[in-house]
């Protein structure tokens, strides 16, 4: 049974930072890429950050560039997204997704499996 589990989510103040972690489970990890997407109230899911099956390629949305970094061990089973220069409209829960493949897709409809998510909250 493949489980994804995103932790380190929590209440920060605008311009503080926050790391994320999602933990894999039941699958090949290095066979996947990963990714974060998130979904704030009332809005659709979007995508936030890839990284491809061994790391060497990332991918950003432009409202993230240069503020939050992907990364991802192998050896752990483990995707991170350091989070810096928080701004109130990051506020959102932030979902892990896995990608069989390395697509580095910014297309939810590519990704196999999903977490449960992690609330980030930035205040002003």
């Amino acid at each position: 049974q493949v489980q994804l589990v995103e932790s380190g989510g929590g209440l920060v103040q605008a311009g503080g930072s926050l790391r994320l972690s999602c933990a894999a489970s039941g699958l090949t990890f290095r066979y996947y890429a990963m990714s974060w997407f998130r979904q704030a109230p009332g809005k659709e899911r979007q995508f936030v950050a890839a990284i491809s099956q061994g790391g060497g390629i990332t991918n950003y949305a432009d409202s993230v560039k240069g503020r939050f970094t992907i990364s991802r061990d192998n050896a752990k089973n483990t995707v991170y997204l350091q989070m810096q220069s928080l701004k109130p409209e990051d506020t959102a829960v932030y979902y892990c997704a896995a990608d069989f493949g390395n697509s580095n897709s910014a297309s939810l409809s590519e990704y196999d499996y999903w977490g449960q998510g992690t609330q980030v909250t930035v205040s002003s």
